[in-house]
């Protein structure tokens, strides 16, 4: 696993967002592309870091002007692409190890591609910042 070092913004976020839910965020990606931040948290606490409602999500969104997007956090691949692809189904999951490159294979569902890649590809992209930050992947392809 490559060394995480957080900058003064995402310390500040993950601050706030323990603050907000009283839940610890594993981690904090900033996707300044899609306007979006990305909280990484524990599974066991995911109901409790979202709120009622999605009470939570929409109190950070206001006060951080930006999307808050949360993903429940695993050390195993596999079940690390299920949670960032949720909720498309995810059929198989294939590394390919070609010439110091990396890429993640995802089979999903057919009927669920168009929800495991998103709008304009940002689910694409999600997934591929949190797996090269934690699984030194370098690209992400949707089967």
């Amino acid at each position: 696993m490559p060394e995480i070092k957080l900058t003064q913004d995402e310390i500040r976020y993950m601050s706030l967002f323990q603050e907000v839910t009283k839940v610890t965020a594993k981690d904090c990606v900033v996707d300044e592309e899609n306007n979006r931040i990305i909280f990484l948290v524990d599974p066991h606490f995911m109901g409790l870091a979202i709120g009622k409602n999605g009470m939570n999500v929409k109190k950070l969104k206001k006060v951080l002007g930006k999307d808050i997007e949360i993903v429940a956090y695993s050390d195993n691949l596999e079940d690390m692409v299920k949670n960032l692809m949720s909720p498309a189904r995810v059929r198989s999951v294939k590394v390919v190890d070609n010439d110091s490159k990396k890429t993640v294979y995802i089979t999903v569902d057919p009927q669920d591609k168009g929800i495991a890649i998103g709008k304009s590809g940002k689910n694409v992209v999600r997934a591929k910042l949190i797996l090269k930050r934690y699984m030194d992947i370098d690209s992400v392809v949707i089967v």
